[in-house]
């Protein structure tokens, strides 16, 4: 990688006046072509240097202010020489191999801050908002559109939102928030971070690429569905929504009002069901995962279109990534508002609004409400897998992150609320038209419920194909923005452990990349595909990321300590974050998150697919691909005990001595 050399020399001039508590501000000279990105690359320096002053010194009366931001304290007595001042302002080496110093000269007193770094300046956004529509796009994704609805009537209606919001509150917003405090200032991707914080957690950043990995190996699938049906739609009548095609069996039924001369019976199924099941899928040929059959053609080609345009989206960095979802990340938005407006139209709408908020408090009694209220939070906001850390590492410095994570979280959740009413609206409508109630018609959960029962719906509107298209194009850009997100949270990753060799070749690298996931999604692309999609869906990321995400916050609360951390915050936003979110990072979030690896262990789910069960030995397997990745967190710290200096005596000694749990920091870990 090309070598660039660039200096900072930043002066901070005080007028010793007479009276010590009247000091004029200073002002800051930065030389230089690129000046705004040299002062983003001095400011963590000067701000690790001043993190173990703790909040007092960043806020006291004789604070300076410097034009790019920071804080400093210029000492009252004389007796406070240049080498305390020099301390404070951080004599040690910065991420860039600055130092600073304070001298006095004449009269005047003197800040000196140098830097100089070899590397290359880092990438930013282009604009505020393609930060801000990113984070969106990531976060609100399929989960929204089918989870939350089905969870929220499962869970008791509009009780539901009760434990919903508290653990959002609680236990969501405040690992949000800590993630893009923690990328935004170390300006590091999920892996190369964890040199400032603790480095015998580095493994904790392999662990999630690999689960990254793992959710693009099934998660591209279900887009590759959708554009099936996206391409199925482009016909006269659309192909699910009569039994006369050639994958019809003699139970396909069309079961709605209007059809007089149907009987409906418990071996019927509906022309979507069948479309779905035997056409695109063709589950019917596979007897389970023990035998999955060959790869679909019509699927890999569509997968293959998919991870085409995911290329050629992020193969530039967030400079292209950033434009693309000005698209992506809006369109779903307007859809959404047109479904809504056509579904409160439809005859018996009122039926799935009334079935989707009728609050059942009684259930906020069942500790399963509140278990699927932390799990949907926390899926949905999405810590952990990297990609909030990458996305904040290319904000500038002084960028209010604490805003843009109450906006983007609060987005997200009224993103789901919304997604409820279309959906349910629709739900309504289907049971008014089979004259069934709604719960017999929402019965389907995940993909069913938009590729059967609200694929059907839409089937029997007016203007159907118009309809078809948008809602399948929805779901196609919700999937892609999720998409960009989870892979350039490897990327970003990987290039800043491997800055040397990946630099310069990050086209080849996304190139190689993108090979990798479809190979490794090809196992869903067979025709029991659909059972290895729920299979990674069900243990492959869950209980793995959470655990992850449970021992980064111990990590930085803990180990990193909490004081440090807000001393970051402090001096990158200029306030210091209150009590409700020191307690939450501290004890809250890790009880948040315990409270779900707990229950997923006491109360395993119950993995079935259509009328599939899948048997004992694959509960194994799930468990082994999920302990796959977290085993990355051990083996490192294994790796790095191994090659610690001195005895193990030694060295555990020296961490203990450097550890200030629960509240302190240490780096010597």
């Amino acid at each position: 990688m090309e070598k660039q050399d660039m200096m900072m020399t930043s002066m901070l001039t005080v007028d010793q006046g007479e009276n010590e508590g009247e000091k004029d501000k200073g002002s800051v000279e930065v030389g230089g072509d690129e000046e705004g990105t040299q002062q983003q690359d001095s400011q963590p320096m000067l701000a690790d240097g001043l993190a173990d002053r703790g909040p007092k010194s960043l806020t006291s009366s004789s604070g300076q202010q410097v034009s790019n931001g920071f804080t400093t304290s210029t000492p009252q007595s004389p007796r406070e020489g240049p080498g305390t001042a020099a301390c404070a302002a951080g004599t040690a080496p910065g991420p860039g191999g600055g130092t600073g110093s304070l001298a006095p000269l004449g009269g005047l007193r003197t800040l000196v801050v140098q830097q100089t770094s070899l590397e290359r300046p880092r990438e930013t956004w282009s604009k505020k908002m393609d930060f801000l529509l990113s984070v969106i796009g990531y976060a609100v994704d399929l989960g929204n559109v089918w989870r939350f609805p089905y969870i929220c009537y499962q869970n008791g209606g509009g009780a539901f939102l009760l434990p919903y919001l508290l653990m959002a509150v609680f236990g969501g917003v405040p690992l949000f928030y800590m993630e893009l405090a923690l990328g935004q200032f170390h300006r590091s991707g999920c892996i190369s971070i964890w040199k400032h914080i603790c480095p015998i957690f580095k493994g904790i950043g392999f662990a999630i690429c690999i689960i990254a990995l793992y959710i693009a190996f099934y998660y591209n699938t279900i887009m590759a569905w959708a554009l099936y049906y996206l391409l199925s739609s482009f016909r006269p009548t659309l192909p699910w929504t009569t039994c006369s095609n050639s994958w019809n069996t003699a139970n396909c039924h069309r079961y709605m009002s209007s059809d007089h001369n149907v009987t409906w019976s418990n071996w019927s199924t509906s022309p979507a069901e069948e479309f779905y099941t035997r056409q695109v899928l063709q589950v019917h040929r596979s007897p389970g995962l023990h035998q999955l059959g060959s790869v679909s053609w019509q699927l890999a080609l569509c997968l293959l279109f998919i991870f085409t345009i995911v290329y050629f989206s992020i193969w530039k960095g967030v400079k292209t990534s950033g434009k693309v979802v000005w698209v992506t990340a809006t369109f779903p938005y307007l859809v959404l508002l047109v479904l809504l407006v056509r579904g409160a139209t439809l005859p018996g709408a009122w039926r799935g609004v009334v079935f989707y908020l009728k609050p059942d408090w009684e259930k906020l009694l069942s500790t399963t409400v509140w278990i699927d209220a932390a799990a949907q939070i926390f899926f949905s906001l999405g810590p952990g897998f990297g990609v909030l850390l990458a996305f904040a590492s290319y904000n500038p410095f002084h960028n209010n992150c604490y805003k843009d994570a109450l906006v983007t979280s609060s987005v997200n959740c009224l993103t789901s609320f919304l997604s409820g009413f279309v959906i349910f609206t629709v739900l309504g409508y289907m049971a008014e038209m089979r004259q069934q109630s709604v719960d017999a018609v929402a019965k389907d959960a995940g993909p069913s419920l938009l590729f059967i029962i609200y694929a059907e719906a839409i089937a029997n509107m007016p203007a159907a194909t118009f309809f078809a298209i948008i809602f399948f194009l929805m779901i196609i850009m919700l999937g892609l923005d999720s998409t960009f997100a989870g892979l350039e949270g490897v990327i970003t990753a990987m290039l800043d452990e491997f800055p040397h060799v990946l630099a310069k070749r990050r086209e080849w690298f996304v190139f190689g990349l993108v090979c990798v996931c479809y190979l490794g999604a090809l196992s869903t692309l067979t025709y029991g595909g659909a059972f290895v999609v729920k299979l990674f869906e069900e243990y492959a990321t869950g209980p793995a990321v959470i655990t992850v995400v449970l021992l980064e916050v111990i990590a930085v609360s803990w180990f990193y300590g909490t004081q440090r951390f807000c001393n970051d915050i402090q001096v990158m936003l200029g306030f210091y974050p209150g009590c409700f979110w020191r307690v939450c990072w501290v004890a809250i979030c890790p009880c948040f998150l315990l409270f779900i690896i707990i229950s997923f262990l006491a109360f395993p789910p119950e993995v079935r697919l259509f009328n599939y069960h899948y048997p004992p030995w694959t509960t194994v397997l799930g468990y082994c691909i999920g302990v796959s990745s977290f085993i990355c967190v051990p083996a490192y710290m294994f790796y790095h005990l191994l090659n610690a200096k001195g005895t193990f005596k030694q060295v555990w000694n020296s961490m203990n001595s450097h550890s200030t749990l629960p509240f302190g920091g240490g780096r010597a870990w």
